[in-house]
């Protein structure tokens, strides 16, 4: 059984209902980003910029940004050049990222046309370009690293 004040939520008696639903589906997207950005190997979170901009690192360098009071939330991911147009074309979510470098980088806002777990493939996608890229000597040092703790 539906609890009857569900049902009158559901019905559009809270103009608010629909808003409130949508920061929490956000919020729920930002976090599963979060845990799958920190379940890829050797990455560290911070906030390096300011209190509202969640950083993920690889190595030192940057692979992701989350700003957590961007409405409706937004990502920033590193991206292969070619690909970055292809995506801003196929999706109305994908642009090229704020304040960064607009070649190789897209800001894809959450919540639109694309799906999260698209949304996930591209955030690997941003990791292996930034890993790949990283030094020989820099790879060597994450996994000893890693292997010492």
């Amino acid at each position: 059984m539906v609890h009857s004040s569900f049902l009158c939520l559901q019905q559009g008696h809270n103009p608010h209902f629909g808003q409130s639903l949508a920061k929490i589906v956000i919020i729920m997207y930002i976090e599963r980003l979060r845990e799958y950005c920190l379940s890829l190997p050797h990455v560290l979170e911070s906030f390096p910029f300011d209190e509202t901009t969640l950083v993920f690192k690889v190595g030192g360098k940057i692979f992701a940004l989350i700003g957590l009071e961007h409405s409706p939330g937004y990502i920033c991911l590193k991206c292969d050049p070619d690909e970055a147009i292809r995506l801003r074309e196929h999706y109305s979510a994908v642009e090229a990222a704020y304040h960064m470098n607009k070649t190789h980088w897209n800001g894809i806002t959450l919540g639109r046309d694309m799906p999260l777990e698209e949304v996930k493939r591209w955030v690997k996608h941003s990791y292996d370009l930034v890993y790949s890229r990283l030094s020989k000597q820099a790879r060597q040092a994450l996994i000893d690293n890693t292997t010492t703790q």
